[in-house]
Formats: C-alpha cells, sequence, structure tokens
C-alpha cells in the first residue's frame, strides 16, 4: 500500500492505494487559514505539519511509501529543523501588492518573466521574501530555509531539506538550467537571500522517517513532490504535448503540457519544471476560482446542495447579467496580472434571481478558464478535476463554453495520486491500472455558439474594466478616537 498527501488550503487529505491503483481508504482534517489583517493569510506551520500526522496515522496500516503534495507558492519560513519563525504566508496573501506595483513600473517583473518563464504575483515567493525583509527583517535573519508548504511536511518528517523542479520552478529557477538564476535574484534585491532556497532535486527528494509518529515504521520511504498542481496533471494523466488540465477549485488552475518555453507577450503565468526532462507545463492558475463561487453562495444566502437546481433554474445568459469574477483582495494573476482587478456584476435588475447571479458567476469563471487555456496553448484535449467539476450543470457549461468535449475523471483525490505514481515512476515501474479512467461531456452546439459570443464580450469588458481597476475608490479610514483629557 501507498499513501498519497494532499495539503491544500483550508483541508489536508491522505489517501491509501493499493498495487494496483485502486483508493482503499480516505482520512482528512480541516485546517485553519488565518486572517491577521485585510488581505493578509497566513497558516500555523505546526498545525499543518500536525494534520499530515493524523491524516497518515488514521490510515496507517502497511504502507510503504507516503508520497506528499500540497499548495505551491506562498512563504513557510523555517530554521535548521523546519521549526516555523514565523506564521507561514499563504498564495493568497497580498501584503506584497505595493511592491510588486513597483517592480511592474521599474521593468523587474518582466525582467524575470522573460528569464524564468514566471510572472510572479502578491503571494509568490519572491515578493512575498521581499515584504518580509521590508517589514520584519529580523525574522527573515532568524529563517534557513525559504520553504514551499510540501517541502517544510518533508523535512520535518525526514530532516531532508531539499525541493523538487515545480516548486522551484516560480519564480527564481531558470527552467533551461534547472538552478536558480542570479540575475532574477539580483533584479529583486534579494541576492543576499539566495541561501534560503532550497537545493533542487530534479526528480523529487526521496527520505526515510526517523520515528514512529506516523504510525509506520522508521525507515519508511517518503517522496515530495511535485506541488499540487503539476501532482493533478499527473494523476489525471495529462501528459502530451497540447493537452491541458483544467482544475476548478480554491483556484481556477489551467495547465497545459508543452516542450516550448516562449517568454513573449504580455507577462503572465508560470512554466513549471516537470520531472519529465524538456517537458513543462505551462500554467496559468488563476485566482476566480471556487473561493469566488462560494462567496457568491453566501452572498445570496444559498449552499452548495442548492447550487444544481439554481443553475437550471436561470437560462444561458442568466438573463442578461454578466460576471467579472476577480474577487480575491490580491487581485489576479493570470492570464493577466493586476493585483487592482476587483468582480463586477452587470445587469442586475428587480427580477434578478439567485440563479442568475450563480450561473452569472459560473458563466465568468467559465470564460475565464477558456482565456487561462487559450493563453497557455491549449491545442488538445482538456480534463476537468476538482470539487466544481461535481456539479454536472457547471460542467456542461464549461464544456459549451470551451466549444469542447470535457473529461471528467473519475478518480477522486487526483493530487495525491499523482504525488503517488510520480514517486512510484523515481522508485520503481507504474502499472496502466494507475492510469486515471475518464468519462466525457460533450458541448451543445447551439449553447457553444451563443457562448463564442459571450466570450467575446468578456474579453471586452476586461479590457474595459483594467484602466478603471486603476482608478480605485476611496477607502473610509475613521479618524482616531481622541485621547480621554
Amino acid at each position: 500500500m501507498e499513501i498519497g498527501v494532499d495539503v491544500g488550503t483550508t483541508v489536508t487529505k491522505a489517501v491509501a492505494f493499493d498495487d494496483q491503483g485502486r483508493q482503499v481508504g480516505e482520512a482528512s482534517r480541516p485546517t485553519r487559514l488565518v486572517r491577521p489583517g485585510p488581505g493578509r493569510f497566513e497558516h500555523d506551520t505546526d498545525e499543518i505539519v500536525a494534520s499530515v500526522n493524523e491524516v497518515v496515522a488514521e490510515l496507517g496500516g502497511d504502507a510503504e511509501l507516503v508520497a506528499i503534495t500540497g499548495q505551491g507558492d506562498g512563504l513557510w519560513l523555517v530554521d535548521e529543523t523546519g521549526r516555523p519563525v514565523r506564521p507561514a504566508i499563504s498564495w493568497l496573501d497580498a501584503r506584497s501588492s505595493s511592491i510588486l506595483g513597483r517592480w511592474t513600473d521599474s521593468g523587474v517583473a518582466e525582467q524575470v518573466f522573460r528569464r524564468s518563464g514566471n510572472r510572479m504575483f502578491p503571494g509568490a515567493s519572491g515578493p512575498l521574501l521581499a515584504a518580509v525583509l521590508e517589514e520584519e527583517p529580523d525574522t527573515l535573519a532568524r529563517a534557513a530555509t525559504a520553504a514551499y508548504c510540501k517541502d517544510v511536511v518533508m523535512q520535518r518528517l525526514t530532516g531532508v531539506r531539499a525541493t523538487d523542479i515545480s516548486d522551484a520552478s516560480a519564480p527564481f529557477l531558470d527552467p533551461r538550467t534547472g538552478d536558480y538564476d542570479a540575475e532574477a535574484l539580483s533584479a529583486c534585491g534579494l541576492s543576499e537571500w539566495r541561501h534560503l532556497l532550497a537545493p533542487v532535486v530534479p526528480d523529487g527528494p526521496v527520505g526515510e522517517l526517523q520515528d514512529e509518529t506516523i504510525g509506520l515504521p522508521k525507515g519508511t520511504r517518503v517522496s515530495s513532490g511535485p506541488y499540487d498542481l503539476p501532482a493533478a496533471a499527473i494523476g489525471a494523466g495529462v501528459t502530451e504535448v497540447g493537452d491541458a488540465l483544467l482544475t476548478v477549485g480554491t483556484t481556477l488552475a489551467c495547465q497545459v503540457v508543452t516542450q516550448d518555453l516562449p517568454v513573449e507577450g504580455e507577462p503572465a503565468g508560470l512554466f513549471l519544471g516537470t520531472w519529465t526532462p524538456g517537458v513543462w507545463l505551462r500554467a496559468m492558475p488563476a485566482m476566480v476560482g471556487t473561493a469566488a463561487l462560494d462567496r457568491v453562495l453566501h452572498l445570496v444566502g444559498a449552499t452548495t446542495d442548492q447550487l444544481q437546481q439554481l443553475l437550471t433554474d436561470s437560462p444561458p445568459g442568466a438573463n442578461g447579467v454578466t460576471v467579472l469574477p476577480y474577487l480575491s483582495e490580491a487581485g489576479e494573476r493570470a492570464p493577466f496580472v493586476d493585483t487592482n482587478a476587483r468582480g463586477t456584476f452587470d445587469g442586475i435588475s428587480l427580477s434578478t434571481t439567485q440563479g442568475d447571479l450563480l450561473r452569472a458567476t459560473c458563466e465568468g469563471i467559465a470564460y475565464a478558464a477558456r482565456h487561462c487555456l487559450e493563453a497557455a496553448g491549449w491545442a488538445g484535449k482538456v480534463t476537468v478535476c476538482g470539487g466544481g467539476a461535481r456539479s454536472n450543470e457547471w460542467t456542461q457549461i464549461l464544456a459549451d463554453v470551451l466549444d469542447a468535449p470535457l473529461h471528467t475523471t473519475e478518480a477522486s483525490q487526483v493530487a495525491a495520486r499523482g504525488a503517488v505514481i510520480a514517486a512510484k515512476r523515481v522508485l520503481g515501474d507504474v502499472g496502466p491500472k494507475w492510469i486515471a479512467e475518464t468519462r466525457q461531456i460533450d458541448p451543445d452546439p447551439s449553447r457553444a455558439a451563443f457562448y463564442a459570443e459571450g466570450y467575446a464580450h468578456y474579453l471586452r469588458r476586461i479590457e474595459a474594466a483594467r484602466p478603471r481597476w486603476a482608478d480605485q475608490a476611496p477607502a473610509y479610514r475613521p479618524a482616531p478616537l481622541a485621547a480621554p483629557a
């Protein structure tokens, strides 16, 4: 038996697989996403590590391998033993927005993109390092590693301090050499902190458990990486050049397999190294995923259990309601970067229903998916996974907007599955049973034609909105209370 662990933004999951790739057990633990201030999102690193210990111990058994994947980006500052020197900063965090704005205006962000193929956004490790350097220089001086989520867990379990090529890709890895780029670090003013970047093991670090705290024998093999985006692509069987994986989760993660490294055009998205030399994933991880839909559900007083019926209650086009679903406080990061991007709801009237608002949101997210996939060079098959893919009506909207058959994977927890497949390829062979099976959803021709017009309208609305985003409304700040006499 092998166990795959996926450390998400709000839940940690462990999945047990038998030697034929069949899922034989699953455990999960919710974790907190702490909000210490406006636009700031953090994790308790020890709580995250404890959640991994608990889910693995629950499955336990005779596991011969633990393969870890998890959320990417963010900043997990730890000491020599993998213990936190401050709370981990989430990829959702926006504290570096002003720094990234300066880097964008000065050309630094573009310079880094031209060298690495990765367009930084507020929740990326580079801008966050710069933000901590400005706000907490003493904290940065105490750190031994500016780590990624899965690599912290790896170090705590095995003592191995390293990362894989996928996490290292953003934002300072030179994809041509597989090593950190000195000029990119220098452009960001971070050369002095190069020692915080963990050594890169291209096909992922492997270690052994140092003790039996997770219910497995000391010496059990542990693998770290790839992180959740490329792990999901592996788990869903997306490996052919031009094929795409669309993950409808907290992030709307759009990835296309490529052998090219174009860095022309508007800087956006990521080039993620894979464990196959000469193959990359062109990723457009937009911020407009299920978090935006959850917020609209909350605003209209509906639940996810009601979503299916509410979507069917509103026709294509949502009775004239349209949505730009940019609700993240960090703005947008793909297929364009704009820290000021904010959502808009247009076409609302006294007759607008809950279903109209929700359908317009789902359609807006589907348009964003098409925008991202086209920018990433999509030219083949599309596989969809994630929590949003469980809604048949929303999946049909996606197929109609993309005007392409969608293949939904029957395998659950594809990121955890992909982590195990990747580890087994390093340590041994993976049989055909491990390939995820899919079912197909075909687009409706008449709806696809309608949504082609809607997509063109969506693109025009983005171009019209971007100048307005730069002209933000004033923020009210109450005057400080007078000191008592």
